[in-house]
């Protein structure tokens, strides 16, 4: 059976590692991605993979995106969620409610929306895996990352409130936490958290003080450890293999700090 997939934000970093690796095994692809040269550059690398541009915050532009696909595939069998950017580094009290809706409306709305989507047809089809990615900050408080934490939590919520609606249907919910991923995405966020805590003072040593503030924030990083986005692969993977019972089966960490008790990839 060639697995029909759909992954939004699927044009770069985790979200173009899960595509590749599905495309690896012979899956049909289609990523949704708002970066316009993400998606060239993903469609020149692999001519096989189907990449649109769509803000997938949009209801009608998620719509069109997941109705073209049904409607030349005939079905779907997995949706990754995989939407998310990182909102302001800034206390409460200074973030603006434009940034604050706009953190929420890709890191949360998007994977509503998608599921919204997608669930009409795997509740016909009796089958189907729906694939939220969130974060461990979504499991503690994150200072000065509120509306991006916020998102991740109610990411986790959603992903278990589906999972009880649709386990009946014979479809599958479940959550993705990476820890920290490597990229330029994640330069960005240490480095505005590290202007942010240190008041844009020179310090001797920013990597060093960099890494500092980022432990403080995310124990994996204490170690040292951080996970490169091909590394989620394996969570997906293990996902997809899943067969135990028909609703939340798991809620999986990815490099969670030892001794939190959850299962380690």
């Amino acid at each position: 059976m060639v697995l029909r997939v759909l992954v939004t934000a699927g044009a770069s970093g985790i979200g173009r590692a899960i595509a590749a690796r599905f495309r690896s095994d012979g899956a049909l692809v289609s990523v949704a991605d708002a970066d316009e040269a993400a998606v060239g550059a993903a469609r020149a690398e692999d001519p096989g993979l189907e990449a649109v541009v769509a803000d997938v915050a949009d209801e009608p532009s998620v719509q069109a995106w997941v109705r073209d696909v049904i409607g030349r595939w005939g079905g779907v069998d997995v949706l990754v969620n995989n939407a998310g950017i990182a909102g302001p580094t800034a206390f409460a009290e200074d973030v603006s409610l434009e940034d604050w809706r706009r953190c929420l409306a890709v890191g949360l709305d998007s994977h509503f929306l998608a599921a919204k989507a997608v669930i009409p047809t795997m509740k016909a089809q009796g089958s189907g895996s729906i694939i939220l990615i969130s974060s461990t900050a979504g499991q503690v408080g994150y200072g000065m990352r509120t509306p991006y934490a916020s998102a991740k939590w109610a990411v986790n919520g959603l992903g278990k409130s589906l999972a009880v609606e649709l386990g009946p249907h014979g479809v599958r919910v479940n959550v993705v936490a990476p820890g920290t991923v490597r990229g330029p995405r994640m330069d960005g966020v240490i480095d505005r958290e590290a202007q942010a805590a240190f008041g844009g003072a020179e310090v001797a040593d920013g990597e060093e003080a960099q890494r500092r503030q980022r432990a403080r924030q995310d124990p994996a990083l204490v170690v040292g450890r951080t996970r490169h986005a091909q590394e989620l692969q394996r969570a997906q993977e293990r996902l997809q293999a899943l067969r135990v019972g028909q609703r939340l089966e798991a809620h999986l960490d990815v490099e969670a700090p030892h001794g939190r008790g959850v299962e380690r990839l």
